[in-house]
C-alpha cells in the first residue's frame, strides 16, 4: 500500500507500533492524541478495554489552568495536560507506564507530555 497523505502515513505507524504496544492493568498504555487546536492523553487497560483516566484541553478543569498564553495548540498546554494526567494517574495508583505516541513523532507536543507526566512522577 503506497502512502499518499500524511494521514495515510501516521495511521501505518500507528498500526505499526499498536502490534508492540499494549496496555495492562498493571502498566497501562498513555496515549496521546493531538489536533491542531487541542491535545489529549488517555491511560488504557487493553485488556480490558477500559479507560482509567484521561485529560485533555478541550476540559473545563484543564482550562482553568491554562495560563500566559498557554492553550491546547502549544508546548505550554500540552505540558499542563501532562501533569494533569500524572496527577489522575497516581490518584488511581499507577506509577508505571507505557507510552504510545499515536503515530505522531515524539517532537514538540507529544514530547511535552510525555516529559510532564515524567516529571509528575510517572515511569516510562
Amino acid at each position: 500500500m503506497r502512502v499518499k497523505t500524511r494521514k495515510d502515513r501516521r495511521t501505518r505507524v500507528r498500526l505499526r507500533q499498536r502490534q508492540r504496544i499494549s496496555g495492562t492493568p498493571e502498566r497501562p498504555r498513555l496515549a496521546v492524541s493531538r489536533s491542531l487546536a487541542h491535545i489529549s492523553a488517555q491511560l488504557i487497560d487493553d485488556r480490558a478495554g477500559r479507560t482509567i483516566a484521561a485529560a485533555s484541553s478541550t476540559e473545563q478543569a484543564v482550562r482553568g489552568r491554562f495560563e500566559d498564553g498557554a492553550r491546547g495548540g502549544n508546548k505550554a498546554g500540552a505540558r499542563i495536560v501532562g501533569a494533569i494526567m500524572a496527577e489522575r494517574a497516581l490518584q488511581k495508583g499507577v506509577t508505571r507506564v507505557v507510552f504510545d505516541r499515536g503515530g505522531f513523532l515524539y517532537h514538540g507536543r507529544v514530547r511535552s507530555v510525555a516529559e510532564a507526566a515524567r516529571e509528575g512522577g510517572l515511569e516510562f
